[in-house]
């Protein structure tokens, strides 16, 4: 892919994200959102720079906070905000809310509000993967705070012990919810953990989303061909909001302005829209804002699901 290409392409997705999560935090205050909201704006370089490296047909599994990796995989912005207004035309029949999104048509295996459980799930959906002999690969995102529940370490050794082709990407915001790593782990080097099931590692302390992106193409290359099993990749980010909402809350005492602040000078959103001119970049934020109109006039005109959706979708 030509240069320039891969800077649209990138800049679009990015932008597409922030544009979109903004949305949601100037909507939320109205109580048309039906479920609470984790934002991922700050952290779309992670994301973005994963996905835009993967193949249509791989998967990803994501967290509670979501948003970022159904948009960077190509999920339906129309499903995605009705989902939010609970809406039957959404992701999940409007049945999940934000942090239950699935589009399995675009290769996302869905999203869980229980940390961590999203690890074995796009584990064991590589190992179907691998059986299926078709060179295809899962990547699964999840916090520094999952990295602390049992099942990522079982899952670890499973992934390695039968060489299976998924990228683990841990989104290290440094918090689990208001927690500094540093207050929960005497070392912070998670890489190293996971160097001791023998699973190769990379890290990206900068989000830089070109250098994120460079890493998960080589390695999903090396997967594809057999080369390597699964593989790691530790991204130190930020998030701008709150845990859960749309505010501002660096007046607390757990995190400061001031680091809030470094994060922002090395914005990938604005980082990579200064390398294209002028009229690129305002035909890409135009048609944008085209689309997030588009889909949030869908989403308010669509219906509430009816009684009948109560026994659909259930196991028993």
């Amino acid at each position: 892919m030509e240069r320039k290409t891969l800077t649209e392409l990138i800049y679009r997705n990015l932008r597409y994200i922030r544009r979109v999560e903004e949305k949601v935090a100037e909507i939320y205050p109205s109580d048309k959102i039906k479920s609470p909201i984790h934002l991922s704006i700050g952290q779309e370089s992670v994301t973005v720079g994963v996905c835009t490296a993967l193949h249509v047909d791989d998967v990803v599994a994501g967290t509670y906070r979501s948003h970022a990796s159904y948009l960077a995989k190509g999920g339906d912005l129309g499903r995605f905000f009705a989902e939010l207004y609970g809406k039957q035309t959404g992701c999940s029949a409007g049945k999940g809310g934000s942090m239950h999104l699935v589009e399995t048509n675009k290769g996302i295996l869905g999203t869980s509000a229980i940390v961590g459980t999203s690890i074995p799930v796009a584990v064991g959906y590589s190992l179907a993967l691998k059986r299926e002999r078709k060179q295809r690969i899962s990547a699964v995102f999840f916090g520094d705070g999952a990295t602390e529940e049992g099942v990522f370490y079982e899952s670890l050794n499973f992934a390695a012990l039968h060489k299976l082709p998924v990228i683990f990407v841990c989104e290290n915001n440094g918090l689990a919810i208001h927690t500094p790593l540093s207050k929960r782990w005497a070392s912070e080097d998670l890489c190293a953990r996971v160097k001791g099931f023998g699973i190769q590692t990379a890290f990206v302390d900068d989000g830089d989303v070109f250098r994120i992106r460079e890493i998960t193409n080589q390695t999903a290359q090396k997967i594809r061909s057999g080369e390597i099993g699964p593989f790691f990749i530790e991204c130190k980010t930020y998030r701008w909001r709150e845990h859960v909402g749309p505010n501002d809350d660096h007046d607390e005492a757990y995190r400061s302005r001031q680091e809030f602040e470094r994060w922002v000078k090395i914005d990938q959103v604005e980082r990579v829209g200064k390398m294209l001119d002028a009229e690129s970049r305002n035909a890409i934020d135009g048609d944008i804002e085209r689309q997030i109109a588009l889909a949030v006039e869908f989403a308010e005109k669509s219906p509430f699901p009816g009684p009948e959706e109560l026994g659909t979708h259930v196991f028993a």
